[in-house]
């Protein structure tokens, strides 16, 4: 089609005013994609046929959605989603909210419960052939377009083209303006350095080949930038953003193991800046398609290792979620997270994390005893399996309220840890014993985590231990022979009861520090092994250590776990190591051997005393 053939035929946006009729539904386009130019024209006229019209807009991000523009015209905006500045407007009255799960809205347009008169849409200009693109919103432009008795298109020449669900030939619309206003575009969010620390503790929990979905907010910027180091990333996502886009040049995305979309990212929308628009103009790695694709739950459950990643507001120490509300969240309302929760829990290997810093700008907690009294509840406990705050990530899957509990106050910030654990005692979730150190959640060794690949392939965790590890280090010890747990402890004790338990884990920082092993996917970790030392109260020393599963050892990992424990005594001004072995302890006493300290060992009634120098000793 020549250029000239369109511009043609193109009419003043008055003329398209004069076709509106009293009583009208009509359709506007999304986010970017919102038809500005006759949006303006419907708010500026007062034109006596403009009455008592119905707009709906699928989600509201730009102009359509004005309290002035609400307050001073004859008509009323509904909208399926109660986020960004939507809840002012719907608190006040002024706009209606239709509840529904996004996947589902197509199916209530092509039934007829909820009918359009008229269409705004905002489209590409034509290719030679004639075919626009729907650009960078395709939700359910397809359906409204052939219920609408009048299709408007608004040519915008800054729209990308883009692939996909997205042609449609400009002679299915009945009339066409020019656009005389450029898109809508979404600076990036900025991040701070907490966001930042969230957002590497989400990373840290999402696998090679996940399959993720995108929303805007500093969550995801953050997550963008701390996934660049993954392999063989998909996206399957109902934004596309900024953030995604540089997630993809920087070759960690491939979608190489999706299902759906085998090799391309999938997204209904893109929100984002003149750099993102131009990025995806004609660009084939990424394809646009309609919600009841990209949203739907078993759609996105047919691929693997799906992660989704959502925002909260607060979280109890149950697993509730107080999702956000206002400008800026996306995915506000259970409604709107149902899809993408669910999508996860079909996928093999799928996860949900929320995520949020430990406390809100004021300094209030974000993570308490209860959560009742918040707006926007997701009682979806069952389905959140791991929450990450700047402290770490508690993994819920398969845990009781108790073990939730604990491994909440874990990640909670550490002034408000000592109140929580008082909480949950007076509330019967902790039991009425539970010990807490209080300068232990301040002193805890973050940094310290380690992961290392042993022979086989097994991948193995090292970090700090936690209070919350009470329950795995109890099944470790049960897991041991008789004979383990004699070397170990010196005693044939058959019962680790939970006073026992929680005074090993809960450990004075200041003198102990203590290295767990774990292993599995996230979600589904197992602690496999432990080792610490204990400063000597009188010189420069510590006691080490160690303990591994029977079905883990000769694999290296007591050797990896005591060269850590070196070099982290060294850090701490420790001098040496003293240990205590029984002498038919051959395993360990070789671990000692191997290290390369310089061991002095005196035997005495089957027990071998040994005291190991730091000096000159390699630390790996």
């Amino acid at each position: 089609m020549n250029t000239n053939d369109w511009q043609a035929k193109v009419v003043d946006p008055q003329e398209v005013m004069e076709k509106i009729e009293p009583g009208m539904t009509i359709f506007l386009g999304t986010g970017v994609a919102e038809p500005r130019t006759l949006v303006k024209h419907l708010m500026e006229s007062t034109a006596p046929n403009l009455q008592d019209l119905e707009l709906i807009q699928i989600v509201s991000f730009g102009e359509a959605l004005s309290l002035q523009g609400l307050q001073a015209h004859k008509y009323r905006l509904k909208t399926f989603f109660s986020g960004w500045v939507a809840d002012e407007a719907i608190a006040a009255g002024r706009v209606d909210l239709i509840l529904s799960r996004f996947a589902n809205i197509p199916r209530l347009i092509r039934s007829g419960m909820i009918h359009f008169d008229a269409a705004f849409i905002q489209v590409t200009p034509p290719d030679e052939s004639g075919f626009c693109s729907l650009g960078v919103a395709v939700d359910v432009a397809r359906q409204v377009m052939e219920q609408a008795r009048l299709v408007v298109a608004e040519i915008n020449p800054n729209l990308p083209f883009t692939f996909g669900d997205t042609l449609v030939a400009l002679s299915e619309f009945d009339l066409s303006v020019r656009a005389e206003i450029e898109p809508i575009y979404f600076s990036r969010w900025p991040v701070d350095e907490v966001f930042d620390q969230v957002a590497a503790n989400v990373a840290s929990v999402i696998e090679d080949g996940s399959c993720i979905g995108f929303s805007i907010g500093p969550l995801y910027d953050a997550l963008g930038r701390q996934l660049v180091h993954k392999r063989h990333l998909g996206v399957h996502s109902p934004f596309f953003t900024d953030a995604l886009m540089d997630l993809v040049k920087s070759g960690a995305v491939t979608n190489r193991h999706k299902e759906v979309g085998r090799g391309k990212c999938l997204a209904s929308y893109a929100l984002g800046t003149r750099e993102l628009l131009r990025w995806l103009d004609r660009n084939p790695l990424v394809e646009f398609q309609g919600i009841e694709t990209v949203l739907n739950s078993q759609t996105i459950g047919r691929n693997p290792r799906v992660a989704t990643v959502l925002p909260a507001r607060k979280v109890d120490l149950s697993g509730r979620i107080a999702l956000h509300i206002g400008k800026g969240n996306v995915a506000t309302s259970p409604g709107e997270a149902v899809d993408v929760i669910n999508g996860a829990d079909i996928s093999a290997g799928g996860v949900t994390i929320f995520a949020l810093p430990s406390r809100n700008l004021k300094a209030q907690a974000n993570i308490r005893l209860s959560v009742e009294d918040f707006p926007n509840l997701l009682s979806m406990r069952e389905s959140v399996d791991m929450i990450a705050t700047e402290y770490g990530v508690a993994n819920l899957r398969g845990r009781t309220v108790r073990e939730r509990a604990q491994a909440l106050i874990d990640i909670a910030h550490p002034d408000d840890r000592a109140q929580l654990v008082e909480q949950a005692k007076s509330a019967r979730i902790l039991y009425h014993d539970q010990i807490f150190l209080a300068e232990s959640g301040h002193l805890y060794p973050a940094g310290i985590a380690s992961r290392q690949t042993f022979k086989g392939g097994l991948e193995v965790l090292f970090r700090a231990i936690k209070p919350s590890d009470e329950e795995e280090m109890r099944r470790l010890f049960y897991r041991f022979s008789d004979k383990a747990v004699y070397y170990r402890y010196f005693s044939p004790i058959k019962v680790m009861r939970h006073a026992k338990m929680q005074s090993y884990v809960n450990i004075d920082p200041n003198r102990v520090l203590s290295l767990v092993g774990v292993t599995g996917s996230p979600g589904e970790e197992r602690l496999i092994a432990e080792g610490r030392f204990v400063k000597d109260r009188v010189r420069p020393y510590g006691e080490v250590a160690f303990v591994v599963d029977e079905q883990y050892q000769g694999l290296g990992i007591a050797s990896a776990m005591l060269s850590m424990l070196v070099r982290l005594a060294k850090e701490r001004g420790l001098q040496g190591f003293t240990a205590d072995v029984l002498a038919t302890n051959k395993s360990m006493l070789r671990v000692f051997e191997k290290s390369g300290l310089h061991v002095k060992a005196v035997l005495s009634e089957g027990v071998y005393e040994m005291t190991m120098s730091f000096d000159a000793a390699p630390v790996r």
